[in-house]
């Protein structure tokens, strides 16, 4: 993301767990020390909730499945093949699929702040079924090892 309304200090952090072996590392605003200050009430209880849920329901080693800013190994992305068109649900679909490819996967809380000029091309209603299809693909293939050899 690139609109000013994530903690880029976090980005050094964010590194260092890329070395450390990581494939994917999130920045998340629904764990311990994260928070999201600002932005539509409904699309953020929505995000909360899906990042918790999954959290719980199949053991994804993150709070927050739909921030997308987060940084991924050359490896994660070399070997993951993308089938997302829509755009914002790219970030749920590499984690869910690194996932089950047994990929390391971790978070550090991260602070999002709503956007304080310009307008967010992220339309709520419009992108929900691409985001459904990927939570609903996570919980229905949890515990069953993904199968997602790209």
């Amino acid at each position: 993301m690139a609109d000013g309304s994530d903690e880029y200090q976090a980005v050094d952090g964010m590194y260092e767990r890329i070395r450390e072996g990581y494939g994917i590392v999130v920045g998340s605003r629904y764990m311990q020390g994260g928070q999201q200050i600002g932005g539509p009430f409904l699309k953020g209880l929505m995000s909360r909730m899906a990042g918790i849920s999954l959290h719980y329901l199949t053991g994804i080693p993150t709070h927050d499945i739909s921030n997308s800013f987060r940084m991924y190994s050359r490896q994660v992305l070399n070997n993951i093949k993308i089938e997302s068109t829509g755009g914002f649900e790219l970030g749920m679909e590499i984690t869910v699929k690194a996932y089950g490819l047994g990929y390391k996967i971790t978070e550090i809380p991260t602070t999002w702040k709503d956007r304080s000029a310009g307008k967010s091309k992220f339309k709520l209603w419009a992108w929900l079924p691409k985001y459904l299809h990927w939570y609903f693909y996570l919980l229905k293939h949890r515990g069953r090892g993904l199968l997602l050899r790209s």
